[in-house]
């Protein structure tokens, strides 16, 4: 709720890494992992900004943010095969007029 991204590992309860104010206090309302590139994941704040952290350029900062301005984005999923080394991955956005918009990431961020 207040923008802090934990990294964890599955047998501690502590976290790896943790990332205060990631987007500048506003609640984080989706986070997912990229299905393509493992060292990257989206995170969907609540004013439709979406943030890119690839963790083997930055693992302090994210490397993009994208406002998405035309209206309220209420959820985000990633769409991709893993098992393709095309790299081929889209963001699928789901806005509050129940619009969906489907975008395709960067070839830096999506491909392994």
């Amino acid at each position: 709720s207040d923008g802090s991204i934990r990294l964890h590992q599955m047998t501690s309860e502590y976290p790896l890494m943790q990332w205060n104010d990631s987007t500048k206090g506003q609640p984080i309302i989706a986070l997912q992992w990229a299905l393509t590139r493992p060292a990257v994941f989206f995170a969907l704040d609540a004013l439709s900004n979406i943030y890119i952290w690839d963790l083997l350029e930055n693992d302090l900062l994210p490397v993009a943010k994208q406002t998405i301005p035309s209206e309220k984005v209420v959820t985000m999923t990633l769409l991709g095969e893993p098992e393709k080394t095309n790299g081929l991955l889209g963001i699928v956005l789901a806005k509050e007029s129940g619009q969906i918009d489907i975008q395709y990431v960067k070839k830096k961020w999506s491909v392994p």
